[in-house]
């Protein structure tokens, strides 16, 4: 279990950034509620399922924006926006994601997710209007 442990957060470092991983790391450790949960996250999404070979990061980005727009996870939606733009996405890529989950997701819930990255692009100082461009 350390290896998908040290693996992951390896995995999560590459993904969010060092600055992140160390304060997962810290609250993995810190014996408040939620650590039990920061480890899993760690070891299993990221050192065991993340880590796999079979799908690049990319195509993960794809599937993972695809499952939690249509399971209306925003706040957890906008992490993986920032993730899939770390993992080669454009902009309009992410916007054709909405797009396509709008027709079996239904539209409410692309729309939404639509939304949250809107407000993860204009934190990350990127205009919404290169989101067409960026195709």
């Amino acid at each position: 279990m350390k290896d998908a442990m040290e693996r992951g957060l390896a995995v999560f470092e590459q993904l969010r950034g060092a600055e992140r991983a160390r304060n997962m790391a810290d609250s993995m450790t810190d014996g408040k509620f939620g650590a039990s949960m920061a480890a899993l996250s760690i070891d299993f999404v990221f050192g065991s399922v993340w880590a796999r070979e079979g799908l690049d990061r990319r195509a993960r980005s794809l599937v993972t924006l695809g499952i939690l727009i249509a399971l209306r996870q925003r706040d957890e939606l906008k992490n993986h926006v920032r993730i899939a733009l770390t993992n080669g996405l454009s902009m309009g890529e992410i916007e054709e994601v909405m797009i396509q989950a709008s027709v079996y997701a239904g539209f409410p819930a692309a729309h939404t997710a639509s939304n949250a990255a809107a407000e993860v692009l204009e934190a990350l100082e990127i205009e919404r209007g290169s989101a067409v461009s960026g195709r």
